[in-house]
């Protein structure tokens, strides 16, 4: 289902502020190369971008480097250190995400770049979002916790609205399926009612409104009353990376819960972001990875609902 192996997205957390600029994000990968292989102590190029709205997304900054992997196939860099392509990392307007970050790498050291990966920016450093996006809105006191069993299922994400309501999404305590199609209608471009990145209900309710639909993992979600609950659908891509990040709340959680199962380390879960007329986008929980496949492979899927 994976047909490549990508540069892992491990760690983005940290801001340098010289001088109040530039701006500088920590960010360390493993480097693969096309056969699984980590790429060691060897010097390789790498291509940085910053998307902004989708894994697809026009890209607001890139720029490329040069480092050395380390004996563990490690690389350390940071953006806003490397030669500029196009953009300025302190001109970004963090509020107006969602990021993604795209990462091309050539093992060989040079421009022909081969690997690429893709990693949605799920948190910015403080720093960051301050120098131009303001006060965040919503506030803190929540009532709720991340890894609250509750709602039929466990919270794993939290915001408030910009009218300090508090809001919630919940994880299903059990997958519906580990070996689903995304549709049965699979040579069919859905649109942008099913392309989505954060909002899986609308995407959900358009996968099952296709003509001559049938089975879809959307379906599985909608017509789910696991915990009592009615309004389940299948997650967006960002819902769905957003699961990923909280998985050890969560599955901490879910391990104390009788019937439950927790969330497997190298299961691939359909989102319900369409790609194009045959691919839809997954998670893939060994890594979290983004990529699309085809509509017609097998996933597994978990619901989730929202309060």
């Amino acid at each position: 289902m994976k047909s490549f192996f990508s540069v892992l997205f491990w760690v983005f957390c940290a801001v340098q502020v010289i001088a109040q600029v530039p701006l500088k994000l920590s960010y360390q990968a493993v480097v693969r190369n096309g056969s699984n292989q980590l790429v060691l102590s060897q010097q390789v190029g790498m291509r940085i971008s910053i998307l902004q709205g989708s894994a697809n997304g026009t890209p607001v900054y890139a720029e490329t480097q040069t480092t050395i992997t380390n004996a563990n196939g490690l690389v350390s860099v940071e953006i806003g250190g490397g030669t500029v392509v196009i953009g300025n990392v302190a001109s970004i307007n963090w509020a107006n995400g969602p990021y993604f970050i795209k990462t091309e790498t050539d093992p060989a050291g040079g421009t022909n770049y081969t690997i690429t990966g893709k990693s949605q920016l799920l948190s910015v450093p403080y720093a960051l979002y301050a120098a131009n996006a303001g006060t965040a809105s919503g506030g803190g006191n929540f009532t709720h916790y991340i890894g609250e069993k509750f709602g039929g299922g466990v919270i794993y994400h939290l915001w408030k609205d910009s009218s300090g309501v508090e809001h919630g999404l919940i994880v299903d305590k059990s997958d519906l399926s580990v070996g689903h199609v995304w549709s049965n209608r699979d040579q069919t471009l859905i649109g942008t009612t099913a392309q989505s990145s954060w909002d899986g209900l609308s995407n959900s309710n358009a996968i099952i409104g296709q003509a001559s639909h049938t089975s879809s993992a959307a379906a599985l979600c909608l017509n789910s009353t696991n915990g009592g609950q009615s309004d389940w659908y299948l997650p967006s891509l960002d819902e769905l990376s957003l699961l990923w990040h909280s998985r050890f709340n969560v599955n901490k959680t879910l391990s104390t819960i009788n019937g439950a199962t927790v969330l497997p380390f190298s299961a691939y879960y359909w989102s319900s972001t369409e790609f194009n007329a045959t691919n839809s986008w997954f998670v893939y929980f060994s890594d979290g990875d983004t990529n699309e496949t085809f509509k017609t492979s097998t996933g597994s899927v978990r619901a989730v609902r929202t309060f």
